[in-house]
């Protein structure tokens, strides 16, 4: 397998940079602040708690809240993981083969690609960043092939935070279904949007042949815990994930399981109080931004906690943020990491993350860092 450039780089900088200006996830909660959203029963439960292994397909009370999360899920259509990670590897291993085609979305979380050109040959589709980053159906269309067995989708994305419009969603769908192919979605992001109404279906409730894909370390902030999960009502499917789970992680942390249920039945207040968070600091970027617009050009995403804005000054991109982090100990992510095999990725863009507490402190390094190098 490749390295992984966006966590290769995260081990050099992650925990040594002062300033985390690029992080992926909403703010945590401590271990104390998760318990006091639990009810007397589940916090003894957990207290309690035996810890020898776990069922592979997770904890049967957490699959029954995983799937009150969709509007058509059973139980039965869950199968965790630990993290997304493991489950964007499983599916890509267990849905195609050295014969198949797959066609992903650029740019985007490098596994995404990685992992199906590991197995088979793979088509990249741009999305469009002269169009708030939405995707052409007809540039996807033309990248089927009579091999084509699988379409691979992030939305609210990353890097961009775009939001597919509803009928260009719906048109994807339709596409999938025509060639009856797969679609696989990651929904990380999914409940972080900028505006409720611009909210997108999760594939796996509309489509029969979808696979959503979710984590309690995004939307949920709690990447601790290593929970993930994908939804899709294709049992077939579904069982050869859990025969092949058997080779990596086995089964998941029995605390981990327990405390994303607690997370999960309390996440109406964890999410009430991200969203605010998020909207919080999409408007001091916003400001931010706004007073070097030479430098800058910024628009607030659609959904999520990741944005992708354009740097216009002197020198390289992937110059500007590693000589930053070295000076100033702000970390963004250059545009190195989203480089991708299948075709050109932007070369004048960086990520910047805004879903953790502790910003203003960042931006005041940034800011200084700019105002004593003018000739950027």
């Amino acid at each position: 397998m490749r390295d992984f450039a966006l966590e290769t780089y995260f081990s050099r900088w992650e925990f040594t940079a002062r300033y985390h200006m690029t992080a992926s996830d909403l703010e945590s909660l401590s271990l104390p602040e998760l318990l006091a959203m639990a009810t007397p029963e589940d916090r003894e439960a957990y207290e309690t708690l035996w810890l020898g292994y776990t069922e592979t397909w997770g904890l049967p009370v957490l699959r029954e809240e995983i799937a009150s999360t969709y509007d058509s899920a059973n139980p039965e259509d869950i199968l965790c993981f630990a993290g997304a990670e493991e489950g964007v590897y499983v599916a890509m291993r267990v849905l195609l083969e050295p014969a198949d085609h797959a066609v992903v979305i650029v740019p985007n979380y490098q596994a995404a690609e990685t992992v199906p050109l590991d197995i088979c040959d793979v088509s990249g589709v741009a999305l469009n960043a002269d169009d708030n980053w939405s995707l052409d159906l007809d540039d996807v269309r033309a990248a089927l092939r009579p091999n084509t067995k699988l379409i691979s989708i992030n939305f609210p994305n990353n890097p961009t935070g775009a939001v597919l419009e509803r009928s260009i969603f719906d048109g994807l769908v339709d596409l999938c279904r025509e060639h009856g192919l797969y679609l696989f979605s990651d929904e990380v992001y999914r409940l972080i949007e900028r505006d409720d109404a611009i909210r997108l279906p999760q594939v796996a409730d509309v489509y029969e042949r979808g696979l959503s894909l979710n984590v309690m370390s995004k939307a949920y902030g709690l990447p601790g815990l290593r929970i993930g999960w994908i939804m899709t009502r294709d049992r077939p499917v579904l069982e050869k994930m859990e025969k092949y789970k058997h080779y990596l992680t086995i089964c998941n942390s029995a605390p981990s399981e327990y405390l994303a249920l607690i997370a999960l039945k309390a996440r109406d207040r964890i999410l009430e109080r991200n969203r605010a968070l998020v909207n919080d600091n999409a408007a001091k970027l916003t400001a931010f931004f706004g007073e070097f617009p030479d430098l800058f050009d910024w628009r607030r995403p659609d959904g999520g906690c990741v944005g992708y804005p354009r740097y216009k000054g002197a020198g390289s991109v992937d110059d500007f943020c590693e000589t930053l982090v070295e000076r100033s100990g702000v970390l963004l992510l250059p545009p190195k990491i989203y480089h991708s095999e299948l075709m050109p990725t932007p070369q004048d863009r960086f990520r910047v993350g805004f879903g953790r507490k502790g910003i203003d402190e960042g931006l005041a390094a940034f800011r200084a860092y700019l105002r004593s190098n003018q000739d950027l």
